[in-house]
């Protein structure tokens, strides 16, 4: 599987792309793939601020559905909105077409707590 150097990981199977004091996050092809076909995006925390590992939205695949957990505080500024029509760009493209919410990075240092792409592989075994 693929998973990008740019990025960085959470324990919990969230990517995160840090863009100045942004950041898009997702999930990753692990995690997609570990779901199956994904159905349906939900989150509904557009304008809050959450803390890290705080759910911001759950991901419903054809046999469950799963929490999605902020991988840093921040604030959620934008849900994308490609999702709703064709949620299986988490599967197609988790990296890319299918990012799940871009958000305001609170405490970059949470960063540092992230793994990198090596770390996650070798989380994975």
């Amino acid at each position: 599987m693929n998973y990008p150097d740019n990025l960085k990981y959470s324990k919990d199977h969230e990517w995160i792309r840090v863009e100045g004091d942004e950041a898009f996050v997702g999930i990753t092809a692990f995690a997609a793939s570990e779901l199956g076909d994904i159905v349906f995006v939900d989150v509904d925390t557009e304008g809050e601020s959450l803390d890290q590992d705080e759910v911001f939205g759950s991901v419903e695949a054809v046999k469950t559905v799963s929490d999605l957990f902020l991988p840093v505080a921040g604030e959620v500024l934008e849900f994308n909105e490609g999702l709703e029509d064709a949620p299986e760009a988490v599967n197609d493209d988790p990296y890319g077409e299918g990012w799940m919410v871009k958000i305001k990075i609170n405490d970059a240092s949470q960063l540092d707590g992230l793994m990198d792409a090596a770390a996650y592989e070798a989380m994975l075994g």
